[in-house]
C-alpha cells in the first residue's frame, strides 16, 4: 500500500518541529519517516564562506526540492533512500547521509514544501502551523545564536533581508494550500490529538481493505 505523506509547513520558527514530534511520539515512530525539506539545501562548497553568507536561503531556489520529490518517489515504491545531512554554520553538505528506510507514514517538515506543486500534490494531509512573527523572530534568534553560531546581528540582518520578505512572498500565501491550520504552533494538543486521530484512522481503514 501505498505510504501516507503529511506535510507539515509554517514559517520560521513557527513550531513546525514540535509539532512534527508530537506527531511522531503519539502515532508512534516505528511506523513514521521523518525528512526535512532543509535537509535538501543545496551544497555551496564551491564558494567561499564569506560567499555563502550572502546568499538568500529563503527563496524555493535555495533548496533541491527535485531531488526531496525523487526520495519521496523512491520510498514510495518501498526503496530506501540516503537523506543529505547539512551543515548550517558553514552552509554545505557535510559529504554524508542518513538511511531512510520506508514506513507506512512519511513526515515532511519544510517552510516552502507547499510552495512546489509536484511536491504539495504528492501528500496526503497538508499542515500550517501558525505563529505570531514577533515570536516567531524571538525564537529563531535565540535558535540561531545557540545551534548554528550565528551573532545577532548577523541573525537580524537576515531577518530583515530575506526572511521576511520571503515569508510573504512564498510562506504566507502557500497557508492557502493547507488542510488544516494549526494556531499556537505546538502548543495546541487538541489540534495535535485530531491529526494523529485521523492518520490512525486511515491506516486503520488500509488494514481493512
Amino acid at each position: 500500500m501505498r505510504p501516507i505523506i503529511i506535510g507539515v509547513a509554517g514559517g520560521t520558527a513557527s513550531g513546525k518541529t514540535t509539532v512534527s514530534d508530537a506527531i511522531l511520539e503519539q502515532g508512534g515512530r516505528v511506523r513514521i519517516v521523518y525528512i526535512e525539506h532543509d535537509s535538501y539545501y543545496r551544497d555551496l562548497s564551491y564558494l567561499p564562506l564569506e560567499e555563502r553568507r550572502k546568499l538568500n536561503f529563503d527563496h524555493p531556489d535555495s533548496l533541491e526540492t527535485e531531488l526531496l520529490v525523487a526520495h519521496l518517489q523512491q520510498l514510495q515504491a518501498g526503496q530506501p533512500v540516503d537523506v543529505p545531512l547539512y551543515d548550517f554554520a558553514t552552509y554545505q553538505r557535510l559529504g554524508k547521509s542518513r538511511r531512510v528506510e520506508p514506513r507506512r507514514v512519511i513526515l515532511v517538515e519544510g517552510i516552502l514544501i507547499f510552495v512546489d506543486r509536484e511536491l504539495r500534490e504528492m501528500m496526503d494531509i497538508k499542515l500550517y502551523v501558525d505563529t505570531d512573527a514577533d515570536l516567531r523572530f524571538i525564537r529563531r534568534l535565540e535558535r540561531d545564536i545557540k545551534e548554528r553560531d550565528r551573532t545577532l546581528q548577523a541573525v537580524i540582518h537576515q531577518y530583515l533581508t530575506t526572511v521576511r520578505p520571503m515569508h510573504l512572498e512564498f510562506v504566507e500565501p502557500s497557508k492557502r494550500y493547507a488542510d488544516v491550520i494549526i494556531p499556537a504552533g505546538g502548543f495546541n494538543k487538541t489540534a495535535i490529538e485530531m491529526i494523529v486521530a485521523r492518520i490512525q484512522g486511515m491506516l486503520a481503514l488500509e488494514r481493512s481493505l
